[in-house]
């Protein structure tokens, strides 16, 4: 059973926050009652090249501090060199699942077989789910039936089952996931899940969820954070992995990582401090003996690595773990590691077609940008000859995600609230586009032909494994 323990004072590290709660009586996972909780807080292929511009923020004279709105979000990466053209997601998916198929996967002879009640599906799902060996849930064929309702499953009713399923179990009102601070319509693992009763049963059977929903090709209904998908895929974290989560945050840590912190003179050291129940402040060592090791320029490097990897991993790490062990429970890392964050993310949740007109109707134009500028005009000519794809992409490139809500471009969110895709003008005519997740925000350089843009976006797009941004 899923339970939510309430409960009056609880530890938090970043944000004070008041859930409604669905309470589980009995057998079914169901809104019979609401608890208010006032709880207090706070592949083979690897990384190909991001584009991470430039900037200076003011310089930080203590520790960086944590933003009241800080919550994981979206992931980038390191810069690497310019790549030639060679990424085929089609191709390797196609790859994905000859392998999965000629390992046995999901091919039988025996059956799982889902009698389930529309109106305890989450709970039917888990007990049947959880009580199968890993071995059926890799080899086995999957079939689901929805209880008193007459028909054979030559794939729907599976796929509807999938869609309801996933609506149900990451759905932030139940409270093992939450809505990123980047945006309403991404989630993420929420802090809060340990409060609930068996949540790591709960993160394992999600796992698990996705395993399945990818080795039978059903697609789901929820769009995670670029995090998520790198812990799924077990990628390192790296210091632009903060950007959409933390802004002060991570432009504090980009100021120590461009400037020469001896010779600044900064007072840090190997510490942390993270707040407790009652806001009392704890400080907590990155290393042994971490409170007496000063940063210097010679040992910044990790220090910026020590200090993301506790940000990130702060107050889900455990949850993480469960959930990725359910999800190799049923497909084989090394089959999944072919997959890059952004590929894993159109394979579960699909590549839906965008609506252009309302993606040109809904866009603005900054610094000296405006419909009828050639640099824009040749802008959409370009998007017109890419493929689904590759918009989805380059929406991701932009937004951090390929998920459009579900009213459109018009309602496409920021950290900050409503911010419509936006181009601005920026850069020289032989730079390379760079994005702002935060604010949907892309700086497109001004090019001379429409031949010079489309290489470059398409270079920015196709080529970048984490998509660098400021």
């Amino acid at each position: 059973m899923l339970i939510f323990r309430v409960i009056s004072e609880v530890e938090f590290f970043y944000r004070v926050r008041i859930v409604r709660v669905h309470i589980m009586m009995g057998d079914c996972f169901m809104g019979l009652a609401n608890a208010v909780c006032s709880l207090y807080s706070l592949l083979f292929e690897h990384e190909i090249m991001s584009y991470v511009p430039a900037s200076k923020p003011a310089s930080p004279r203590s520790s960086p501090q944590l933003s009241p709105q800080a919550s994981p979000g979206m992931s980038r990466a390191n810069m690497r060199a310019p790549a030639l053209y060679r990424r085929d997601f089609e191709a390797k998916l196609r790859t994905f699942y000859r392998k999965l198929e000629s390992k046995g996967y999901g091919q039988g002879p025996g059956k799982i077989r889902f009698v389930v009640k529309r109106d305890s599906l989450l709970q039917n799902a888990f007990n049947k789910i959880m009580s199968t060996s890993k071995r059926d849930l890799q080899k086995c064929k999957f079939h689901a039936h929805f209880e008193n309702e007459e028909g054979l499953d030559y794939g729907g009713p599976s796929r509807e089952f999938f869609f309801l399923l996933s609506r149900e179990l990451f759905n932030p009102y139940y409270g093992l996931f939450e809505y990123s601070a980047h945006d309403t319509y991404t989630v993420q693992i929420s802090p809060m899940s340990t409060f609930v009763d068996h949540y790591q049963e709960w993160f394992r059977f999600s796992g698990r969820v996705l395993g399945l929903a990818l080795v039978h090709k059903y697609l789901l209904d929820v769009f995670f954070t670029r995090t998520f998908y790198k812990a799924l895929l077990r990628l390192p974290v790296s210091l632009n992995d903060l950007e959409s989560l933390d802004v002060e945050f991570y432009q504090s840590l980009l100021w120590i990582k461009e400037h020469n912190v001896t010779r600044e003179g900064l007072d840090l050291t190997f510490v942390v401090t993270e707040q407790t129940t009652f806001d009392q402040p704890v400080e907590r060592e990155l290393k042994p003996g971490g409170k007496s090791i000063p940063v210097t320029e010679k040992n910044k490097k990790e220090y910026i690595e020590k200090i993301v990897q506790w940000r990130l991993d702060r107050g889900v790490a455990e949850q993480t773990e469960c959930l990725v062990k359910g999800f190799y429970e049923v497909v084989d890392p090394r089959l999944v590691s072919v997959f890059d964050a952004h590929e894993l993310e159109l394979v579960l949740a699909g590549t839906l077609e965008i609506d252009m007109m309302d993606w040109r109707i809904n866009t603005e134009y900054r610094s000296g940008y405006h419909e009828g500028h050639p640099v824009i005009q040749w802008f959409w000519m370009a998007i017109d000859k890419f493929t689904n794809e590759q918009k989805l992409r380059l929406l991701q490139f932009v937004t951090g995600t390929s998920s459009v809500p579900y009213e459109g471009f018009a309602s496409l969110r920021g950290s900050t609230g409503p911010r419509k895709f936006c181009i601005e003008r920026w850069g020289k005519p032989n730079s390379l586009p760079r994005a702002h997740t935060c604010f949907n925000r892309l700086d497109l350089p001004p090019y001379e032909s429409p031949e010079m843009l489309y290489e470059k976006l398409l270079l920015a797009i196709e080529e970048t494994n984490t998509f660098g941004m400021e």
